[in-house]
């Protein structure tokens, strides 16, 4: 088992696409099924909603995270998800359909101030309060730099990426997650460094401090954050 296996480890998962059929059923009024129901009258949780819209990988992702990462507190979750609107949130978050139809009209691209801000601000804050030698894991897609670059802009070389994910689908992945909670045994993570990504997903941000905390800029600083599920 590598040291990254024994390390204790955070897990930010990618979202669920929502522009998706399977989004539009559980938004259409007339759904009268549980998950529908509840999110119209109640709120459903954040982990629920995402893993019935994008099914096995992100079934995958959160049984993951939730199997071998290492809360801060014995009150708080390994896992923070990210979404195109909010930064990184809990998977117990309460959504309603408002909420979800807020984050489908935001592209999820690095030159979308909506989405970008919100992350990087949440990932400041997750990298601040997270004790130093802890890791903190991606999953979700490796191909495109729409998560690497903004996460990787601020943890810097605590951020890494399952060694396995290269070259595979998304399906692929979802079963293989699955197996290795079924199994006991994670997969083997690696830095993005050693990653022959584009240079513009690695790019290195000037204002990064050595402890690899990337310094709030003023259009950070005026965005309200919201209560992450850790404590300093």
């Amino acid at each position: 088992m590598t040291s990254e296996q024994n390390a204790s480890l955070f897990f930010v998962l990618s979202p669920a696409n929502l522009s998706g059929r399977r989004a539009k059923v559980l938004l259409n009024p007339k759904a009268k099924f549980d998950l529908a129901t509840r999110l119209r009258s109640t709120g459903a949780s954040l982990g629920e909603v995402f893993s019935f819209i994008s099914g096995l990988y992100f079934r995958g992702k959160l049984a993951y995270g939730n199997t071998f990462g290492k809360a801060v507190t014995d009150q708080n979750s390994a896992v923070l998800i990210i979404t195109a609107t909010r930064g990184l949130l809990a998977p117990s978050t309460v959504i309603r359909p408002e909420d979800l139809d807020e984050m489908a009209a935001v592209p999820i691209r690095n030159s979308e101030p909506r989405y970008r801000l919100p992350l990087e601000r949440d990932a400041m804050i997750l990298a601040s309060r997270l004790p130093r030698d802890r890791k903190i894991v991606l999953l979700g897609s490796v191909a495109t730099s729409k998560y690497l670059e903004p996460l990787s802009n601020i943890l810097g070389n605590r951020l890494l990426i399952p060694a396995e994910f290269v070259g595979l689908g998304d399906m692929s992945r979802g079963s293989l997650l699955l197996q290795a909670v079924r199994a006991g045994n994670q997969l083997s993570y690696i830095g993005i460094s050693r990653m022959d990504f584009p240079s513009k997903a690695l790019k290195t941000s000037r204002s990064r401090r050595n402890d690899g905390v990337r310094r709030p800029s003023e259009s950070h600083s005026r965005i309200k954050s919201p209560a992450l599920p850790f404590k300093r």
